[in-house]
């Protein structure tokens, strides 16, 4: 993953490696979904973006969005049945969402190594996995 300080150069770079090439707009996309880490819409993502890109249009966010998927720069993340968000973290990861404010929270979890086993019948080929853990965040925990 790209930190938050690098340069452009390293965006064009995951870019160009996947067929894409470098923007403004794609690098403004990007640097909203790193600022906050808090797993945006893309209407989220649209509003945080016009305020630094004003002509910015909410199709371009969604085509710079698809390039930064497909780059291998950003994750899309699927929550029930709620609008598809957007997670910058590329290591592997679960989430835990609040469901009294809707936030999602990146959780780290141990590696294979430490005991964290499941099972995959025979036959199957994991090539990805979400894991979500639903609950409270600590904010609304202490509200009651």
């Amino acid at each position: 993953m790209i930190s938050v300080g690098n340069s452009s150069d390293q965006l064009n770079e995951r870019l160009a490696n996947s067929g894409f090439r470098f923007t403004p707009h794609r690098r403004q996309v990007y640097d909203v979904l790193v600022q906050h880490r808090d797993h945006p819409t893309a209407e989220e993502v649209f509003i945080r973006a016009k305020k630094v890109m004003p002509d910015i249009s909410m199709a371009t966010v969604y085509n710079c969005l698809d390039a930064l998927v497909k780059s291998g720069l950003v994750r899309l993340v699927n929550l029930d049945r709620g609008a598809t968000r957007f997670c910058p973290n590329m290591a592997d990861h679960g989430h835990f969402v609040c469901d009294r404010c809707g936030g999602v929270f990146d959780v780290g979890l141990p590696p294979a190594s430490l005991g964290m086993q499941i099972e995959i019948p025979s036959g199957f080929k994991v090539n990805r996995y979400d894991i979500a853990f639903h609950g409270q965040c600590p904010s609304c925990a202490s509200q009651g």
